[in-house]
């Protein structure tokens, strides 16, 4: 049984910084894509950032570029996101998704296409 366990949310200032962990199980974690999708309430679900399978390559929103890094430790089984300079409009639950896909792929843009999908952390910017 594949598990995407996310942890690191809460709740910072602006400006502040924090850092997500996804945790898989029940997968061949390097033969996956991971990335990081979010939903701020009332608004549509959005792409955030994904690495591919080796770590080397990585893409961004362009909400999020320069302040976020993805990454990821195939030993641990483990993808991060460094958050940094957040905003209020960065409030949302964060979900973590694992795909057999290219980062070149469309689907990253749209969240089709993702073969397994975390729960959610709950992030939440004050100003």
């Amino acid at each position: 049984q594949v598990q995407l366990v996310e942890s690191g949310g809460g709740l910072v200032q602006t400006g502040g910084s924090l850092r997500l962990s996804c945790a898989a199980s029940g997968l061949t974690f390097s033969n996956y894509a991971m990335g990081w999708f979010r939903q701020a309430p009332g608004k549509e679900r959005e792409f955030v950032a994904a690495v591919g399978q080796r770590g080397s390559s990585t893409i961004y929103a362009n909400s999020v570029k320069g302040r976020f890094t993805v990454s990821r430790d195939n030993a641990k089984d483990t993808m991060y996101l460094q958050m940094n300079s957040l905003k209020p409009e960065d409030t949302a639950v964060y979900y973590c998704v694992a795909a057999l896909l290219s980062l070149l792929s469309n689907d990253w843009a749209t969240g089709t296409g993702m073969d397994y999908w975390g729960k959610g952390t709950l992030v939440t910017v004050s100003s």
